[in-house]
């Protein structure tokens, strides 16, 4: 039986699959180069590159020998942990022409010079994270989209060029965790135009789909409250009314009220649970006038206005 992909997984891995231009391609390249590589040195030096996806994997394999005619081999490693993954490495030869042509200085924290146009700076950040990149599976109501890397200067070079790009507006920040540095984003807007901006349109309507799906019961949720708390406002203030109009009664001062209010009195008392508009309504018919919801509110107040004369608090 087939393992289930997280999403983030999935993200990555339509990601790698899309289209791209020589130049994005290498820029793509160069992000997951200086995250996810390592130089070996030995007899005959070799760029390791790690991955958790054997898609992602093959796609480099591809890329590398097909841009650079370079000699490449594959390895993988299984964790001796509970989960046992499988983690898959492309071992390329003769690597220096490679990190010349990608601009990729391990010791440095520069965005190669190449990067200039703004498909080049979405391959790029595309590049970073597929190498340490992470998204919360969109069905948590805790969304958060991050790249992680080890040094500060870096992370603030990629939330700038995050944060710069023309056509869209992140507003990434940086946070430190142990050993690392993640360049984050907290908005769903924003994560799902990072998902966009990677070209994984699949994962981007499912995110959107399951959101939405999410923020409608929640709307949901939030009439049903306002009902229940506006039906407690009714029958607070019916309770309220009944009781001032059965004190005239009892005390046989009614005729201080208007001809209106006496009649409204009347269907207040014949009505206990009718709304405002319900009242007005009926009002409207026995007097066959149109009486306002407003009106009806302002014969309330004069009755409890009367009723704080007769019992002063």
């Amino acid at each position: 039986m087939a393992e289930t992909i997280s999403f983030a997984m999935a993200c990555k891995e339509e990601a790698v699959a899309a289209e791209r231009t020589l130049t994005e391609q290498k820029a793509l390249l160069s992000a997951f180069l200086k995250g996810s590589g390592s130089l070996r040195i030995g007899a005959e030096p070799e760029i390791e590159l790690s991955t958790e996806s054997s898609s992602i994997a093959k796609v480099l394999y591809l890329s590398f020998t097909k841009i650079y005619g370079a000699k490449c081999r594959f390895a993988y490693t299984r964790g001796m942990s509970f989960r046992n993954k499988t983690k898959y490495h492309v071992l390329i030869q003769d690597p220096d022409p490679i990190l010349q042509d990608l601009e990729v200085d391990f010791f440095s924290s520069v965005i190669p010079a190449f990067v200039q146009s703004e498909d080049e700076k979405a391959s790029y950040l595309t590049g970073a994270f597929l190498s340490g990149g992470s998204v919360n599976d969109p069905s948590s109501s805790n969304y958060h989209l991050e790249i992680a890397v080890s040094d500060l200067v870096y992370a603030k070079k990629l939330m700038h060029l995050c944060n710069r790009l023309p056509s869209r507006h992140f507003g990434a920040k940086i946070a430190s965790r142990r050993k690392e540095y993640t360049v984050y984003l907290k908005r769903a807007d924003e994560i799902v135009d990072f998902i966009i901006l990677m070209k994984a349109s699949e994962c981007c309507l499912r995110f959107e789909d399951i959101r939405i799906g999410r923020e409608y019961a929640n709307i949901g949720n939030r009439l049903v409250n306002l009902d229940a708390a506006n039906m407690m406002k009714t029958s607070a203030a019916s309770e309220r009314q009944i009781k001032e109009i059965q004190y005239f009664e009892s005390v046989g001062k009614t005729s201080l009220f208007s001809p209106k209010l006496r009649l409204l009195s009347s269907l207040r008392l014949q009505h206990p649970d009718a709304t405002l508009e319900e009242l007005a309504e009926a009002l409207s018919q026995e007097l066959a006038t149109t009486i306002s919801k407003s009106n009806v509110n302002h014969l309330f107040r004069s009755l409890h206005s009367l009723y704080l004369e007769e019992n002063p608090e």
